[in-house]
């Protein structure tokens, strides 16, 4: 069965969480990505970090965000996915959570990142016509 290590695109990069909103949205717009893992000074995953938190709860509430921490924004503990998680758990786990995206760790170590656009490239119609229709509901 496919994993979450054969669809993952590889590379994610994290943002520190004491690195500055406004840094983060440089980031995002270079790496052409909406979304970044935020990492602590331990080098271990502390949450996500999208483009919609930094319009809503940021900018939305009037806040600076060349001096708003991006590890202000993270929420819990992050939701991930194991490297050799077969897809029926990665799909699972996004409807579960209403996640589009979910970090990839293999140990402690984050490897990539799974989209929903992986999950369209990867399987069946049908299961990401599913998929889709849970986290748009």
């Amino acid at each position: 069965m496919t994993t979450a290590r054969e669809i993952m695109t590889e590379g994610a990069e994290c943002i520190g969480a004491e690195e500055t909103v406004l840094q983060a949205a440089e980031k995002m717009k270079e790496l052409g990505v909406g979304a970044l893992p935020i990492c602590g000074s331990d080098n271990k995953l502390k949450g996500m970090l999208t483009d919609r938190d930094i319009v809503v709860k940021v900018l939305a509430e009037g806040k600076d965000p060349a001096t708003c921490k991006a590890g202000d924004l993270s929420q819990g503990e992050a939701v991930t996915i194991g490297a050799d998680d077969d897809a029926q758990e990665i799909l699972r786990t996004m409807a579960r959570h209403k996640v589009r995206r979910l970090p990839v760790i293999d140990g402690h170590d984050l490897i990539g990142m799974v989209a929903q656009a992986d999950v369209a490239r990867a399987l069946p119609d049908a299961k990401v016509g599913d998929l889709l229709e849970t986290l748009s509901a």
